[in-house]
């Protein structure tokens, strides 16, 4: 395994870098890396409804969005964020990825005292309080994982970049953003810098791997993508959904927007937004529907025939049908 750690802070490098090295690249990578002030939007949510407009614009806040799905997240140079990319083991499910990944984290904050621990489906908690939120991609058998770790982050910029979207928290007791997240180094038994928790991260974690520099190839492929991909609004803001129907539920497995334009009874247009994970493209989940008769039973059908699990990991076809109507 290759062990990468990135100097550079910005954050449409670093996410271009993230799909480089997923696609370029065989050998297993773990990477860590800061940004600077940025909003890291999921891949398929609605980058409009998830983020403060006027306070991102205001206070310079990059809006990036990454090829991973799950929810939208904030960054700052007290926060580090950590790569996995590996190959998916057969019949692997996502929980199982999360824990494996995850697993060298909690295992190098417990040497720190921090008694940390993965709730849910892929949130780090030290006792009711998240710390770390994780997403991941799958690429020709091989995954990325990538998570947050808050270790000095301004809670502040965090409430107020992010939108909490009400569906998300109707009926869970949750009051803020702010009260639910946690900075590490308030739970450290002695103070140590971010600078300093990276270094213990890298020689916890990677100690036996072989560190790696970019290539020129590396880093001229990287600089195109950032260019033409991750600084462009077509890639990060993309088309904001307009259809005539539009519903959103809450699952367990995620949050999952429908939009659709029905015309003679049949869905004609249909675009699917959220921060459910995947691990087979929604485009072309939304193509296997269009043409498909508007009624209860001929979706129900046409879903049937599709795996669900796998373009909405932890989501049935009972749950989403209910999407429809």
């Amino acid at each position: 395994m290759i062990c990468i750690i990135d100097h550079t802070t910005d954050p449409y490098w670093n996410l271009a870098a993230e799909e480089w090295l997923l696609m370029h690249h065989d050998e297993p990578v773990f990477r860590l890396w800061r940004n600077d002030n940025a909003v890291i939007v999921g891949r398929n949510q609605n980058a409009r409804a998830e983020i403060d407009t006027d306070f991102v614009r205001e206070h310079n806040v990059a809006v990036v969005r990454r090829l991973t799905g799950g929810g939208a997240v904030f960054h700052d140079l007290g926060n580090v964020n950590y790569t996995f990319i590996d190959a998916k083991i057969p019949g692997e499910d996502s929980h199982a990825m999360f824990r494996r990944f995850t697993a060298p984290v909690v295992e190098a904050l417990r040497k720190l005292g921090v008694d940390a621990r993965l709730e849910g489906r892929n949130d780090l908690l030290i006792g009711d309080a998240k710390f770390s939120g994780n997403a991941m991609c799958i690429h020709e058998g091989r995954v990325l994982q990538h998570g947050t770790l808050l270790f000095s982050s301004r809670m502040a910029d965090i409430a107020g970049a992010l939108i909490p979207r009400k569906e998300k928290y109707e009926g869970r007791g949750v009051k803020s953003v702010r009260s639910r997240v946690t900075n590490i180094s308030e739970h450290l038994h002695e103070p140590m810098g971010v600078e300093e928790f990276l270094g213990f991260l890298a020689g916890s974690i990677a100690s036996e791997f072989t560190p790696y520099n970019y290539s020129e190839q590396d880093l001229e492929g990287i600089r195109r993508l950032t260019e033409e991909k991750y600084r462009t609004d077509a890639w990060n803001y993309g088309a904001s959904p307009a259809s005539a129907f539009r519903k959103a539920m809450k699952f367990p497995g995620g949050l999952v927007e429908v939009y659709m334009d029905i015309k003679d009874g049949c869905i004609r247009n249909i675009d699917i937004r959220g921060d459910y994970f995947f691990n087979r493209p929604t485009a072309e989940f939304c193509e296997a529907l269009k043409g498909c008769p508007h009624g209860e039973e001929k979706i129900a059908g046409r879903l049937r025939g599709l795996a669900t699990g796998e373009y909405f990991c932890g989501i049935s076809p009972e749950e989403l049908l209910q999407l429809f109507f």
